[in-house]
């Protein structure tokens, strides 16, 4: 079974290639400095969120990052799982990782965790939904600051 482990910093130069096939995959523009910049803050501690890694034989082979919100609906402390990619599909690594990432949330003291897919993207949606998540009513706006 491949390991799952919390991401350090010294495993920031390995994610970065990670993140770069999950931006071609997704059809996300990707920009290494400021993946860098995002990044560096969640590998040190707890206090941002927490970054997972699938260690395979020949390196990382997935990644999860988890990051904090605040909700007063929710009573407090929630989560988004921001990004989770694995290489190798159909295996049940990405099940793990998961799996993995929403009980280190829950060991954070979040409550409940959301995540955001690409509207054309319906096998990641039938991958999460097999894991317990549910569609929401609500639609996410969002604009530069």
């Amino acid at each position: 079974m491949t390991p799952v482990r919390r991401a350090v910093p010294g495993d920031l130069t390995n994610l970065l290639p990670l993140v770069a096939e999950f931006c071609a995959i997704d059809g996300h523009e990707h920009d290494a400095d400021r993946v860098r910049t995002a990044l560096g803050p969640l590998l040190g501690d707890d206090a941002l969120g927490q970054v997972w890694v699938l260690d395979g034989p020949a390196g990382q082979d997935g990644y999860a990052v988890v990051t904090w919100g605040w909700s007063l609906e929710g009573g407090g402390r929630d989560a988004l799982l921001d990004e989770l990619y694995v290489r190798h599909r159909d295996q049940g690594a990405g099940s793990r990782l998961l799996a993995v990432a929403l009980e280190g949330a829950r060991a954070a003291g979040a409550t409940r965790i959301f995540l955001e897919t690409e509207a054309p993207n319906d096998s990641v949606r039938r991958f999460y939904r097999r894991h317990g998540f549910v569609d929401e009513d609500s639609v996410w706006l969002q604009r530069p600051l």
